[in-house]
């Protein structure tokens, strides 16, 4: 099957799942969605927080959060393993798990009154999970964000004008730091000179299209990977504290339209390009790479399936949904365009970046080979601008305009993510009673303490990059699975059909929990005692809510033998 043909079959089988399965089965069979429920945004309207939405300005919103580095980074290493596996679980896993996923989680909150799921999870299992869910999420999150600033680091950074190397991008510095004046500009303006939106995002854009053909004849130099990762974590505390209508919302509303022109070219560029597979179909034993299973999963992460999207649906999202009809809409096709970009992730590095076999090989040929994260998405740039080199735009601006969108979202992902840090701080110290993380400050300095650690975070004197994706990949899988376990318990509760959830919660969990475990194992053979001991604590945190779910359904199942008739 040629790229081509694949990727209109992958295109067909988007929308035959989003209307057949996600429409008919899910919507109407499982959860029995209603309009005739009233939804938190009309319940418990503030026009704060909880603000019925318009669903495509909502699906924007979603799509904007949830659509950060990891689709794009993870698939760029899977690859390694030959492109059938990587597309099968970017495509299968999103249909059938990663989509059911932050659907449930949507209609999950907003049957909850927009709780999120580590509230809900205490309600629907029991009051000691919402502690459990909470240390599970701290960990994901500090994991996720050390490692964006890793990768966004290893980008900027470059010796000299004359001496770049391929897979750096220095000259999306200058647009990636003025998108940030231009937002806040916009923000100052809109919320506080009550200047239209429309015309001042309209600007927006146009300037920061501006600003990378400036960042072309503007690359920044001189500085290291360790400079840059300082800079990027002060940038995080400020951000992180700052008003979101100053930064944060005209930003992702912008980032969000760069997305949105950069899927349209990269997609296009790829039919007019129609290329071959450089990859082979099936690469099962790269030197010195994991096993095939269970690490494609956990590699791809994001991509397929995320346990960060259930914080976002159940965070945010659910507060705005202005009906239960328009949650197949923003939860499943909002998965769908993550998957999206994972598929583009698949193409580029298979068959945009390498013109044969052999030049794949020269940097795919082994686990070590292929060198460290900021490489592999130098890759996905590569291999996407030479895609949209094929609409007529000079190569060299459609490299630098890829990666101002791969930084921009990078850098969305680590601002907001040290936010939901602090605020889950702020959580977890309600809950154990330390008062003094309820202070926005320190809560905001302990957060970007714990991403600079594992930032910083080297094995044998090395950046952990990869190593630190799988952790990541591994934490983030296990919140997803105990995400689906929650919603199965619910629909559990509810005498409602539940293997729409459970295969693909035990799926998850078990390919996850068996990676864990190989990870710590060669964590304490190697004498990496603080990964084995972060990997362990994971591991203990999930068994423990597994614990109480069981202990829940034997409660749940011995209340309805009570309820039978005699017979």
């Amino acid at each position: 099957m040629t790229p081509v043909v694949m990727a209109v079959t992958v295109l067909c089988l988007y929308m035959l799942f989003f209307r057949f399965y996600a429409k008919r089965t899910l919507a109407r069979k499982i959860f029995e969605l209603d309009d005739a429920n009233v939804t938190p945004a009309h319940a418990l309207r503030d026009d704060v927080d909880y603000v019925p939405s318009n669903k495509y300005i909502l699906f924007g919103h979603h799509f904007a959060s949830i659509a950060g580095l990891a689709p794009m980074l993870g698939p760029a290493i899977a690859v390694i393993w030959g492109w059938v596996p990587a597309l099968c679980w970017v495509v299968f896993g999103t249909l059938l798990v990663g989509a059911v996923h932050d659907f449930s989680a949507l209609v999950l909150s907003i049957r909850h009154k927009g709780q999120s799921v580590g509230t809900i999870a205490r309600d629907v299992i029991s009051p000691r999970t919402r502690l459990l869910f909470l240390l599970v999420i701290f960990f994901l999150v500090a994991l996720a964000m050390g490692v964006f600033v890793l990768v966004i680091s290893g980008l900027f950074a470059a010796p000299d004008v004359a001496n770049i190397p391929k897979t750096s991008h220095p000259e999306a510095i200058f647009p990636t730091y003025s998108l940030m004046l231009i937002a806040m500009v916009i923000g100052f303006l809109v919320y506080k000179k009550n200047m239209p939106l429309w015309p001042m995002i309209a600007v927006g854009f146009v300037l920061m299209l501006l600003t990378t053909y400036i960042g072309l004849d503007m690359p920044i130099t001189g500085f290291t990977a360790t400079d840059w990762t300082w800079s990027l974590l002060v940038y995080a505390f400020v951000a992180s504290v700052l008003p979101v209508w100053l930064l944060l919302q005209p930003r992702d509303f912008l980032n969000s339209l760069l997305l949105y022109l950069a899927l349209f070219a990269m997609l296009a560029g790829f039919f007019v390009l129609s290329p071959d597979w450089a990859a082979p179909a099936i690469n099962p034993n790269p030197i010195g790479a994991p096993p095939l299973m269970p690490f494609l999963f956990i590699v791809i992460a994001c991509g397929a399936v995320s346990g960060f999207h259930g914080l976002v649906a159940s965070g945010t999202t659910s507060k705005q949904l202005d009906r239960e009809s328009d949650a197949p809409f923003v939860g499943y096709v909002g998965m769908i365009g993550e998957s999206l970009l994972a598929l583009l992730a698949v193409l580029a590095t298979t068959a945009g970046a390498f013109s044969s076999r052999a030049e794949w090989e020269s940097f795919y040929g082994s686990w070590d080979k292929a060198a460290g994260l900021h490489q592999k998405l130098g890759i996905f740039i590569q291999g996407n601008a030479n895609f949209i080199h094929q609409l007529g735009v000079p190569l060299d601006y459609a490299a630098a305009f890829i990666s101002v969108v791969v930084v921009g979202f990078a850098m969305t992902s680590v601002d907001t993510g040290a936010r939901l840090l602090r605020f889950n701080l702020e959580e977890i110290g309600e809950t154990i009673g330390v008062k003094v993380l309820g202070n926005r400050y320190v809560a905001t300095f302990l957060a970007v303490a714990a991403i600079g650690f594992f930032a910083f975070f080297k094995v044998d004197g090395k950046p952990a990059g990869l190593f630190l994706w799988t952790l990541f990949g591994t934490t983030n899988q296990i919140l997803a699975g105990l995400t689906l376990l929650t919603v199965t318990i619910y629909l559990y509760r509810k005498k409602k059909p539940i293997l729409y959830t459970l295969l693909p919660m035990l799926l998850v969990l078990g390919a996850t929990i068996a990676g864990m475990l190989m990870g710590i194992f060669e964590a304490v053979g190697k004498a990496q005692w603080i990964v084995a001991a972060v990997g362990a604590a994971i591991f203990l945190l999930a068994g423990w809510v597994l614990v109480e779910a069981m202990l829940v359904v034997k409660k749940v199942k011995a209340e309805r033998e009570l309820d039978q008739p005699a017979a």
